[in-house]
């Protein structure tokens, strides 16, 4: 199976395109995700959509933007707000993960497998086949 992070940007845009994305394919998405981390000195959040795996291929996508939400556990915003209702909408939990900032590795590839590993092994999305 490959899993793997599509990295939409961490704008207000970035996120209404990422809540649009799980509407219209509500029965495709897995989990919603917060990804709480610090980026100088500042207590960030990045959102991510887990989709189920395609089944021709075994592709499952996780829709993401990176640290561009305050962390609403320390500040509420309007960004976290409308993944909350988005969250109701599609009647998903919001699942919350302290991480490593994306700057602590040297290629943003080895951040996002260790975001895979992080979310294999607590058996959000499924083990290497």
């Amino acid at each position: 199976m490959i899993q793997r992070f599509i990295e939409l940007g961490e704008g207000l845009s970035d996120i209404y395109e990422l809540l649009e994305m799980a509407r219209y394919n509500k029965e495709r998405v897995q989990h919603l995700m917060a990804f709480h981390t610090i980026v100088k000195n500042r207590p960030v959040t990045s959102l991510g959509v887990v989709m189920k795996p395609t089944a021709e291929g075994k592709f499952q996508a996780i829709y993401f933007c990176r640290e561009g939400v305050p962390n609403p556990n320390i500040m509420e915003n309007k960004r976290f707000s409308l993944f909350e209702q988005t969250a109701d909408e599609l009647d998903k939990t919001i699942i919350q993960l302290d991480v490593k900032p994306s700057s602590f590795f040297p290629e943003k590839d080895l951040y996002y497998q260790h975001l895979i590993a992080i979310l294999r092994l607590n058996h959000y999305i499924s083990p290497l086949q």
